[in-house]
């Protein structure tokens, strides 16, 4: 197997890259003070969406657009997508608890505590997304608040990573998320969208350093751009 290297594009957007594969998970680059890369700097054979937020769905026309992309998203947000790309354009319409195979692997499709309209009106299913790449299983936690459910996709599926929000006001705090490290099961956390705007400046070292001491999980804090290499 091929390592994966976990790229941070900032606020909660990734590009997962294994072998010749790219897939990017809420690709909001275009706005985004914190962005790593701008939209056509990046190649992706998939694009992956929490929910339709616009701090979410960011560059995924563009995108997708540009290098014909598969893109996969939950049913309502799906067709709006389908709507915005050219006919015949790859895109997957799973519901929460839908997995789709992709060539690379698989992605399923879990709850998230949150709400969700498109910057076009459209109203849909926020979720988190378990992504499983190159042997390795990562757990995108979207935007969500502190559930105990958190705890279920790591019963089913060994985590490698899991991508977590701390930011509070928007999503769970970093005291919060303490303990959602601690129901996820993964050996290894990178709080995500936090920092990016002023509600949700927060001190995620200290996250770290009280996750540290529930001896459940290590916290790797990537700064955009920065990459994290799972073997």
């Amino acid at each position: 197997m091929s390592p994966v290297t976990v790229r941070y594009l900032g606020h909660s957007a990734f590009a997962l890259e294994a072998g010749d594969t790219t897939v990017l998970i809420d690709p909001f680059l275009t706005g985004n003070p914190k962005a790593a890369a701008t939209a056509d700097e990046l190649s992706a054979d998939a694009i992956l969406l929490t929910h339709g937020h616009a701090d979410h769905i960011g560059d995924t026309v563009a995108i997708a657009g540009r290098t014909g992309a598969s893109v996969a998203a939950i049913v309502e947000l799906a067709g709006e997508l389908a709507a915005d790309l050219p006919d015949g354009h790859d895109v997957r319409d799973p519901n929460l608890g839908g997995t789709i195979e992709f060539d690379w692997g698989w992605a399923r499709w879990v709850p998230a505590w949150h709400t969700s309209t498109t910057p076009k009106g459209t109203i849909n299913t926020p979720a988190g997304i378990v992504v499983h790449l190159g042997g390795k299983t990562i757990y995108h936690l979207g935007d969500t608040a502190l559930f105990s459910d958190l705890a279920l996709p790591g019963r089913r599926d060994a985590l490698d990573l899991a991508l977590v929000p701390i930011g509070g006001h928007y999503t769970m705090d970093r005291f919060d998320a303490v303990l959602a490290a601690e129901l996820l099961g993964a050996p290894q956390i990178v709080p995500i969208h936090f920092g990016t705007f002023p509600p949700i400046e927060t001190d995620a070292e200290a996250f770290a350093e009280d996750v540290r001491g529930t001896g459940k999980a290590s916290v790797v804090i990537l700064d955009p751009g920065a990459e994290l290499e799972l073997r």
